[in-house]
């Protein structure tokens, strides 16, 4: 009885150590573009028959956008808004009447950022997304990231 209990709370554990896995991993980087000015680039890994959500969607989406939430940093100002480079893809169910932009594979998430003073610091904050299959959608997943800048 006690190799039962051990065997069922043993395979409990497991699959609920494997439903909090995300089909999204992220990566975060910056690269030096001039002086005192970098590129962010935050990095979206998708696995496949998964979709990632892009920051802007139609009207009748309902879908929640990718969004970041960037820490104030009085030594870091943004150049313009976050750019996505991807192959963006048009979803549109016509049975239920919703479409949205969403990614597969991959999608990398541009920030150009310049520095104030020639300092180290950090860019940092986090990222709010959601995924779905053809089958299912997960809830939003929310992952911090914090990126060197010298």
């Amino acid at each position: 009885m006690k190799k039962i209990f051990t065997f069922l709370v043993v395979a409990f554990v497991a699959m609920g150590c494997r439903a909090q896995s995300s089909p999204v991993s992220w990566s975060f980087s910056a690269s030096k573009v001039a002086d005192k000015t970098y590129d962010i680039k935050m990095v979206a890994h998708i696995q496949p028959k998964w979709h990632l959500y892009s920051q802007t969607q139609p009207k009748d989406a309902i879908a929640i956008p990718t969004s970041f939430t960037i820490k104030k940093n009085s030594l870091v100002e943004p150049v313009g808004n976050i750019k996505e480079i991807g192959k963006m893809e048009v979803f549109k169910d016509d049975a239920l009447g919703i479409s949205a932009n969403q990614y597969a594979d991959h999608v990398v998430f541009v920030q150009r950022v310049k520095l104030r003073a020639n300092v180290k610091t950090s860019y940092s904050g986090n990222v709010e997304f959601q995924t779905c299959d053809d089958k299912k959608c997960l809830p939003p997943k929310t992952v911090n990231f914090s990126v060197a800048l010298k």
